[in-house]
């Protein structure tokens, strides 16, 4: 059954709506389509009254570790943290409250996947601790992970053979459609169709949410098998299309 997956985007400390592909890293300010006033562990606290568990807390960048600690302080064990998880800290992550890790860049070496780097992070956490962020972004030939803030698009193509792989080494996939992400103008359906149809665990899908009828369309498009996360659509990130309670209470009406 589809449900709504919170969110809570850190860059500088606080929480942040970036619109997809503009956060490079090299010095120019990313597109901010949302900064909120309130500290993440404001938005923990929201998602845990609303029981709304299994939301993730992103990264974006340095100087945010505080903020995600505090978050994962108020909610423990109701949110999954990534952005810079390594075998050397992923324990340390859930120890501080963390459902579970996510991790993308680190399992690539010079944009080049790497199994002994996931081998070596399965060292440190069980696969029912982990998901794995295979976001991704179009191109010509299908849809390929990208990494480094969605501005490196490495050789590997999230197809069927890909899902089937991994799908031992983690609870979960993490995917963001990169080329759509924070710009409202509705989700990548052949991407959603792909992980309802292909993936043999539980996939979350982000990027380009605009409609509340959303949440039917992934429901339709993957048979129920993928989760959707709202961003810079939803109120309580300053959008005006999608009522955050409406989204709580289509996962009233539809979890169990």
């Amino acid at each position: 059954m589809t449900l709504f997956r919170p969110c809570i985007d850190l860059h500088q400390g606080r929480v942040k709506q970036i619109v997809g592909g503009t956060l490079t890293g090299a010095g120019d300010a990313p597109r901010e389509n949302f900064v909120s006033d309130q500290p993440a562990a404001w938005f923990a606290a929201l998602y845990e009254k609303d029981g709304l568990g299994g939301g993730h807390v992103i990264q974006l960048g340095p100087g945010n570790e505080l903020a995600a600690r505090l978050a994962l302080a108020t909610f423990p064990g109701g949110l999954q943290v990534g952005g810079g998880v390594r075998p050397d800290n992923a324990r340390a992550w859930l120890d501080a409250g963390a459902s579970q890790v996510i991790v993308t860049s680190y399992l690539f070496d010079g944009g080049i996947w790497t199994d002994r780097r996931l081998e070596e992070l399965l060292d440190v956490v069980a696969p029912h601790e982990l998901v794995i962020d295979l976001s991704c972004r179009r191109t010509s030939q299908g849809f390929f992970v990208a990494t480094d803030r969605w501005q490196t698009i490495t050789s590997l193509q999230v197809n069927p053979a890909l899902l089937e792989r991994l799908a031992g080494s983690c609870v979960e996939f993490l995917i963001h459609a990169a080329d759509v992400e924070g710009l409202c103008r509705g989700i990548d359906e052949d991407l959603v169709r792909l992980l309802g149809e292909s993936s043999p665990i539980p996939a979350v899908y982000a990027g380009g949410g605009r409609a509340l009828s959303d949440l039917d369309r992934v429901e339709e498009l993957s048979a129920g098998r993928v989760h959707l996360t709202f961003g810079s659509a939803l109120d309580v990130f300053g959008g005006q299309l999608v009522r955050y309670q409406d989204c709580v209470a289509w996962n009233q009406a539809h979890a169990g």
